[in-house]
């Protein structure tokens, strides 16, 4: 992605390279995982849910459910508590899909049948309640959820190394309703829940905050009592269970002054398993201690965080209690960023879904920087930029016509939301040019949103809050807008001064005219020793002077990699005169359809533009008097050409490439 220039030649030096990019890179495989403005509600709901789900706000969930680990076989009830919101709520609406057998339903301890549906949303006529009353639902069910892959809401498997079955839940984003009743709006948190869970004495099954009770019910059952206090979104709730041991460890975050945090890790019950696993487990404690100090203490420290082992091909960061299919530095880390970003804040829509995954994938940025090194943090961060721009379009936010059931991998794309997601947040860190009031900004992300919801926006807001700078230009460019820059690098030299010309287009045409950004350049001299100019992209033609009163022998774009961009070339010209009124700069070089030709030292002069093969044909004569202008070079075979301005009687030839 990078290019360095480490030698001269007399007349131009034209250097091209491109990086090594990845298209399979896909941080989804490490972590599972908007409305109508013109549709009458009071929040956000999707259109294939029915409007009277808007009637009240959830306030607790008690989920008392039977489960093993041979099936994806649910029974039980679910009661949802809720405050009304409606003027009048006559009708009691909840998710639930139809392979789920609803054995009864109770309204306030009164029973009723004979309900209606709506796609997945289970109606049923009430006595009304009116605004600001308290009501609890309670379902009785039964049935054996599809099994349907990553997204199926409750997935049945076997580890053959281990010799377990194991089953457990996934309900991001839309399928919390293949196994309890539920309203999935991600802005309706619940305020706590309480998760029961009977399984086969053999096993044991894990979910959210404590374990406060484990009942041996006498008859080859045991019942498994967890229960949070915690706010927390319908998608984080969760169960999973195996055959499986506790192995549990603490972390003692500085801010806690030696009190300590549970790490309770339930992995499958053989002594194998733990010996091959303990190494990843137990890097939990200095992830979890790292971050408790970068951005707030740990949440839900007065509850646990914890893992369950499964078959899972990745992670989830359900609430305290992520499931997850390994213990590698990257899915550990990952998952835990997903405390903060996602379960502490959650998005307000699946379109700023960048909120969650982006920061948790930097999060692992992060936890490789402080603990395993530079060196680590450079091969992370370089192929999350590397396979960001393995496609020239494409946006962070996801566009509302893009989020619905089916098409989850769009809004869990690998390349933008997590990968792109983290390399933004890089770049806007090398853009603040303070880690200190950077990592101000995350803090006071986390405390302002904790448990609540936030969208991009309010992230951006929160930044300038705390940088007292307008990042709008950075939003539209780098979250809204598509693509990435491409520059065209030309320097020039004499005894003291560094002349750069840098010329810049976009990967894509749709939506980003300009990526204006801090840039860096490191200078190498003759003598061994080293400079890092920093430079701002304002127009997609700039030039800069540097002062310098030694030899230059290479030229670095973005030697840290801070920034997200392709040079397509680097150009030393020693000999041009750049202050001829025929001097120019062209990019991209190579070119494919279009190239873009600055003159800045001659606007609404007449320019004589020719493009000619290497056999003296002339392809293309054009007359100019603006500062840019693009030649049409579609039709060109690829290969090598010379591009002669004429000014007067000032001339200067440079090489293309298509």
């Amino acid at each position: 992605m990078k290019q360095i220039i480490t030698s001269f030649i007399l007349s131009l030096l034209y250097l091209s390279t491109f990086g090594q990019y990845n298209d399979t890179f896909n941080w989804k495989k490490r972590c599972s995982h908007v409305p109508d403005p013109n549709q009458k509600t009071l929040q956000y709901i999707y259109n294939w849910q029915n409007e009277n789900l808007n009637d009240y706000d959830v306030t607790f969930y008690w989920l008392d459910l039977n489960v093993s680990s041979a099936s994806t076989y649910v029974s039980g009830n679910t009661s949802i508590t809720a405050k009304v919101t409606a003027a009048v709520l006559d009708t009691f609406a909840f998710e639930l899909i139809p392979e789920i057998t609803i054995d009864s339903f109770f309204f306030n301890n009164i029973r009723y049948t004979g309900y209606t549906r709506d796609g997945d949303n289970v109606l049923y006529a009430v006595a009304p309640a009116v605004e600001g009353q308290m009501v609890t639902a309670k379902i009785y069910y039964h049935g054996a959820p599809p099994s349907g892959g990553f997204f199926a809401g409750v997935t049945h498997d076997h580890n053959g190394t281990w010799n377990k079955d194991v089953t457990w839940t996934l309900s991001e984003s839309f399928a919390a309703k293949d196994w309890f009743p539920v309203k999935q709006d991600l802005e309706d948190k619940a305020d706590s829940a309480w998760i029961f869970l009977t399984c086969p004495s053999g096993e044991m099954a894990g979910s959210e905050g404590i374990l406060t009770n484990t009942v041996n019910l006498g008859n080859g059952y045991t019942r498994y009592e967890w229960k949070t206090h915690h706010v927390i979104d319908y998608y984080l709730l969760s169960f999973a269970v195996a055959d499986y041991m506790d192995y549990s460890i603490y972390a003692h975050p500085d801010s806690l002054n030696g009190d300590s945090v549970l790490i309770q890790n339930f992995i499958y019950n053989d002594a194998g398993c733990l010996n091959y696993w303990k190494e990843g487990i137990d890097n939990s404690i200095p992830i979890l201690e790292l971050y408790s100090n970068l951005y707030i203490t740990y949440p839900f420290y007065d509850e646990k965080y914890g893992h369950c082992l499964t078959q899972l091909g990745g992670g989830m960061e359900h609430q305290t209690m992520t499931t997850i299919g390994g213990f590698s530095f990257h899915l550990v880390a990952h998952e835990m960023g997903h405390m903060w970003f996602g379960d502490n804040v959650t998005c307000a829509t699946w379109q700023d879904i960048w909120v969650n995954e982006g920061f948790a994938t930097y999060s692992d940025y992060l936890a490789n920087e402080n603990i395993y090194g530079w060196d680590a943090a450079q091969s992370f961060i370089v192929g999350a930029q590397n396979n960001a721009m393995s496609q020239p379009g494409g946006t962070v936010y996801v566009p509302e016509s893009q989020v619905y059931p089916g098409n989850e991998w769009r809004i869990f794309n690998g390349r933008l939301s997590y990968d792109k997601g983290a390399a933004i947040i890089h770049s806007l860190r090398h853009e603040i040019q303070n880690d200190s009031i950077f990592f101000r900004c995350l803090s006071q992300y986390q405390t302002q949103y904790s448990n609540s919801t936030a969208t991009g926006e309010d992230f951006k807001n929160v930044v300038e809050d705390v940088t007292g700078k307008d990042w709008d230009y950075y939003f539209n460019q780098w979250y809204y807008g598509e693509g990435y820059p491409i520059y065209d690098f030309e320097w020039f030299y004499d005894d003291s001064i560094k002349e750069f010309h840098l010329s810049s287009t976009q990967s894509t045409s749709s939506s980003t005219p300009l990526f204006q950004m801090l840039f860096d350049v490191k200078l190498t001299f003759d003598d061994g020793t080293d400079t890092l100019i920093h430079f701002e992209q304002t127009a997609n033609y700039n030039y800069f002077v540097s002062p310098q009163n030694k030899q230059v022998v290479s030229v670095s774009i973005d030697p840290d990699n801070w920034t997200m961009e392709k040079v397509s070339s680097l150009i030393l010209d020693i000999n041009e005169n750049e202050l001829s009124p025929a001097y120019f700069t062209m990019g991209p070089n190579p070119a494919f359809n279009r190239v873009n030709l600055y003159f800045p030292n001659s606007a609404d002069s007449q320019k004589v533009i020719t493009i000619s093969d290497l056999s003296g044909r002339i392809l293309l004569t054009r007359q100019a008097t603006q500062t840019k202008t693009t030649l049409d070079i579609s039709h060109f075979p690829h290969g090598t050409y010379l591009v002669e301005v004429i000014n007067g009687s000032n001339k200067i030839v440079k090489r293309l490439v298509k």
